[in-house]
């Protein structure tokens, strides 16, 4: 019986199970996500609509419900709340997460960049100084 424990375990840790995406993201760095977010600014702007909408108050906003701002049809009907999760599946690939969309952004691939600009994100919009 032990062996075939043993067995199992061992199975597990070198086939391994799949490690749900939250537990797979990286520590972000703010300094550098700030960085990252100068390719956003062609579109999206903290504190005021652009061709994007505003990231002021993303955290815990439902996608495609800015007051303000014209979402497309499949933004509207997305149905997730902005957080960590849910921006790292969305910036990874844009026109994958919700096709139809109107974000004609190719997404940023690497795992580590998204964690920073997550990061920064959730810094600078929850900054009075910025968001007010």
């Amino acid at each position: 019986m032990r062996s075939l424990v043993a067995t199992c375990l061992l199975a597990i840790l070198v086939v391994g199970f799949p490690i749900p995406r939250a537990a797979q993201a990286a520590t972000g760095d703010p300094a550098r996500g700030e960085d990252i977010y100068h390719r956003c600014l062609a579109c999206h702007a903290l504190n005021h609509n652009s061709v994007g909408p505003r990231h002021c108050g993303l955290f815990g906003r439902q996608a495609g419900t800015l007051k303000g701002y014209s979402y497309s049809t499949a933004m509207k009907k997305y149905g997730v709340t902005w957080n960590e999760e849910t921006l790292d599946h969305f910036l990874e690939n844009p026109l994958k997460a919700v096709p139809g969309t109107k974000m004609g952004y190719a997404g940023v691939k690497d795992a580590q960049e998204r964690a920073d600009l997550i990061a920064y994100l959730k810094q600078a919009t929850s900054d009075p100084k910025i968001c007010n």
